[in-house]
Formats: structure tokens, sequence, C-alpha cells
């Protein structure tokens, strides 16, 4: 019986996917078949079928998930401490100079080691 029902909705999603995918289908294309109409009403229309889209894309259980997933994101991004912008300065300051010097010491070697190739070569 689990199976069963487990399966019911599993093609009711794919028809859910379907609808959707159509209607994105119907907004790009009408965007293009309607282009000499005003860009507001074509952007408007663009935007109620994503809308609606969207809607019927999270009515399966994909969606749900998707959905769940992004309320706990926003939550565990609430709970982060955000540097201060001076940590930040300050961070970034370090990392220029850490890049400039390992820059500096491999311009050196890449040096070094052309004039040992050149004095081996004979050029």
């Amino acid at each position: 019986m689990t199976t069963n029902t487990e399966n019911q909705g599993s093609s009711l999603d794919i028809v859910k996917w379907g609808i959707a995918i159509l209607l994105l289908a119907a907004a790009v294309v009408g965007n293009q078949m309607y282009s000499e109409a005003s860009v507001v009403v074509r952007a408007l229309g663009v935007i109620v079928a994503f809308a609606i889209a969207g809607f019927i894309a999270l009515q399966t259980v994909k969606g749900k998930q998707a959905l769940a997933f992004a309320r706990e994101s926003h939550i565990e991004v609430k709970k982060v401490v955000w540097p201060t912008r001076q940590e930040a300065l300050n961070t970034t300051f370090i990392v220029l100079a850490a890049t400039a010097v390992l820059a500096l010491i491999l311009w050196g070697l890449d040096a070094l080691l052309l004039k040992i190739v050149n004095l081996i070569t004979g050029v």
C-alpha cells in the first residue's frame, strides 16, 4: 500500500513538473511572439507565469524539500557572526600582503631557475 501511494505521488509530481515547465516555456515563447507589445505587459506576463510555475513546483515533494532547505539555510545565516568592517579590511590586507610576498618569491625562483637553465644549455 505504501509503494502504491508513493507511486501515485510520484506520477502526480511528474504532472506538476510538466505543467510548471510548460508554463515557463509558454512565458518564453509568448514573450518572443508578442515582441511588439509593451515591454511592461510582457514583463508582467513573464513574472506571473514564473510565479505560477514556481507555486506549482513548490507543491511537489522536491519543491517542498527545497523550500524547507531554504528556510533552514535562512535560519543558519542569521546565526552567523559576521566580521566588522575593520576586521574584514585587516584580513583583506593580510591576504594581499601574503600574496605579494609569495609572488615575489616565485618571481625570484623563476629568475634563478632561468639563469641555471641558461648556464646549462649555454644560451
